[in-house]
């Protein structure tokens, strides 16, 4: 299937069953099918980010990941959208509304955010106030570590305010700030620009620079087994519930494999330790338990096995932000 296909397929899903949801206001594309060639092949581990609008006191909440029609469907939820100014100045939003990603529009207001965004995307001062909100939830994850949190929330916490550093020049070169596959993104954003040593510096922040394939495979497959223990329980409650599910196991594990094939083991690194976290977290919720000690294991190799050690390697990342604003401001 082509993205484009894909697209036309999500603009369906929208037409005929999200815009009878209470409260709809609208829905717009996001994500890296938005960002791809319209001719693209769709990968098979690749889904198609909806995002639908609420009006103000009518809250729709997540809706999660779904097939339909041939492709796997990730459906999540806002109310309002606030200013074009503040649209301009979110990373995530500008990155959506500078391209044509309006699926519905019954009041208006989203194809006047897209006009204004599409014109002013690449102005300098805009693309480093999207820098400066990327800086800022780096400091907020990191900051928000909380001692007395369970391990899991720990880790979810240092995991993505780290992961977000890649965002940060994502976000200054114009480029797609793509969740699961943000490191190998910025690998080829930084090897444009001939800094491709800088990677090694986020890959090290992170914790798996010195990590060979093996070890990232065998990580892989601990992670797979709980995947599927994960898959096979219920937590309606949690957020990501659909995420751990057979149908979204292509882009948990089969994406992260075909990093690793790709010779991107290193850049499979985030989001698998993203999903074990999910997946723990979603057995604990279902009243299971089992599969700790092979997230003990990846922890131990990332460097982030106590609260200590969190603490240690999230300072880290605060006291690299100087060089990592050098670098987004040269890259913009």
């Amino acid at each position: 299937m082509r993205a484009e296909q894909a697209r036309r397929i999500a603009r369906q899903w929208v037409r005929e069953e999200g815009s009878a949801l209470p409260g709809f206001a609208g829905a717009f594309l996001t994500g890296s099918v938005l960002w791809a060639d319209p001719a693209a092949e769709l990968a098979p581990s690749s889904d198609v980010d909806v995002m639908v609008v609420a009006h103000p006191g009518t809250p729709i909440g997540h809706i999660g990941k779904f097939p339909y029609q041939g492709v796997l469907l990730e459906v999540s939820s806002m109310t309002g959208l606030g200013s074009t100014h503040e649209v301009l100045s979110d990373y995530h939003l500008a990155g959506s509304f500078h391209l044509p990603c309006v699926l519905a529009d019954p009041t208006g207001r989203l194809g006047e955010l897209q006009r204004v965004v599409a014109r002013d995307f690449a102005e300098r001062p805009w693309v480093l106030a999207r820098c400066t909100h990327a800086m800022d939830r780096v400091r907020g994850f990191i900051n928000g570590v909380d001692e007395s949190a369970p391990p899991v929330e720990q880790i979810t916490s240092w995991l993505f305010g780290t992961g977000v550093t890649a965002h940060v020049l994502l976000v200054a070169g114009l480029r797609n700030p793509t969740v699961r596959r943000r490191y190998a993104a910025v690998r080829d954003l930084l090897a444009d620009h001939g800094r491709l040593e800088y990677h090694e510096d986020l890959l090290d922040l992170l914790g798996c620079a010195r990590l060979s394939a093996a070890e990232v495979g065998r990580h892989l497959d601990a992670l797979e087994r709980v995947f599927d223990a994960a898959a096979s329980v219920r937590a309606p409650a949690y957020r990501f519930d659909s995420d751990i599910s057979p149908v979204a196991r292509p882009a948990a594990i089969d994406g992260s494999r075909e990093l690793i094939d790709q010779g991107l083991h290193r850049e499979a690194v985030f989001w698998m330790a993203a999903t074990y976290a999910r997946c723990l977290t979603k057995r604990a919720l279902a009243g299971e338990s089992g599969y700790e000690d092979g997230f003990a294991g990846l922890l131990s190799d990332l460097g982030v096995e106590t609260l200590a050690d969190r603490r240690r390697r999230g300072d880290r990342v605060l006291a690299a932000l100087p060089g990592l604003w050098q670098t987004a401001t040269a890259l913009c």
